[in-house]
């Protein structure tokens, strides 16, 4: 197989730095992974150079990108800020890993990777305007116009999660107010059915008891599950996050205009539980209504593996 035919995508997650090599067609022919240091910086930027001094003993391609959470600067060189990782704020990646193990890398945002991924390959394939929204413990954006990734002016575009919905709403972690993801989160939906349990105690006894029996020890599966079962506190906190996620939706659809937008994320999991009310307050809250054309909202299709795929996809352009 030809080199340019392959990519080595590398993933960079809170536990693991995930390798992978992938083929043109999204296939996974080999992966390869080491824990993630908690030290992180320079430790870190070893693993990751193992991880491809790893992969290239059978694969060999010059074609590689690392995929991780985080503010990344317009030339795919430099993390300008990792929220959740330890002494990587300012690193120049690129150069690093090429002093370390002289592999010619690009980084990208752990969501622009998992959105191209889905527009190359998945929930989105051949589409040229694409949105995804990954809700897990905060959000993450990403947005494919006219075919290709918006990074902005300086690498920071497309911050859905830190969109202001309510002025002087719930704080949120970056600093300011009323963040979407302080309403349409997996965390968001967290204080949702907190909220609902305190109002009725006794109506949420079943649904403590899948987790220890104490607010404290219910998980976000544990109210997937419970309203998979029909249990109403579960059914309406997922509705409720999923009216705040439409409604972000909407003022994204105006902006951005796409054919369809990708709802990734462990939240996801709830499937129409979440994407139904989302279409619903969409149209609700949706500028113009029924005078232009709306975009689909639909589950990704390649969940854990999209940004690893999506990132070496990247790495050929």
């Amino acid at each position: 197989m030809a080199i340019s035919e392959l990519a080595i995508g590398i993933d960079i997650g809170g536990t693991k730095v995930l390798g992978g090599v992938v083929d043109q067609s999204g296939a996974i022919l080999r992966t390869f992974r080491v824990d993630t240091p908690k030290a992180g910086g320079h430790a870190l930027n070893q693993s990751i150079a193992d991880v491809i001094t790893e992969l290239l003993t059978t694969h060999q391609t010059d074609a590689i990108g690392i995929s991780a959470a985080g503010l990344v600067s317009s030339d795919r060189a430099t993390m300008l800020g990792a929220p959740n990782i330890k002494d990587w704020d300012g690193v120049n990646i690129a150069s690093a890993l090429f002093d370390l193990c002289g592999a010619k890398t690009v980084v990208e945002n752990d969501a622009n990777s998992a959105a191209w991924a889905e527009r190359v390959y998945g929930a989105g394939k051949g589409l040229e305007n694409v949105i995804m929204v990954t809700v897990g413990t905060g959000i993450g954006g990403a947005a494919i116009v006219n075919g290709q990734p918006l990074r902005g002016a300086n690498g920071t575009g497309a911050e859905f999660g830190h969109m202001r919905v309510v002025p002087d709403g719930e704080q949120c972690g970056c600093g300011i107010k009323g963040c979407f993801e302080r309403y349409a989160s997996g965390s968001a939906l967290m204080r949702h059915t907190r909220e609902a349990i305190a109002k009725d105690p006794a109506a949420a006894k079943d649904l403590l008891a899948r987790g220890d029996g104490t607010i404290s020890g219910l998980l976000g599966g544990h109210v997937t599950d419970a309203a998979r079962d029909g249990d109403q506190i579960a059914i309406d906190a997922l509705a409720t996050t999923g009216d705040w996620l439409g409604a972000g939706i909407a003022t994204l659809s105006m902006l951005f205009d796409p054919s369809i937008v990708v709802i990734g994320g462990g939240v996801v999991d709830a499937g129409e539980l979440l994407l139904e009310p989302a279409r619903k307050a969409m149209m609700r809250e949706m500028p113009f209504v029924g005078k232009h054309p709306v975009p689909e909202i639909v589950a990704a299709k390649l969940g854990n593996d999209a940004g690893l795929v999506g990132v070496a996809d990247l790495a050929r352009n």
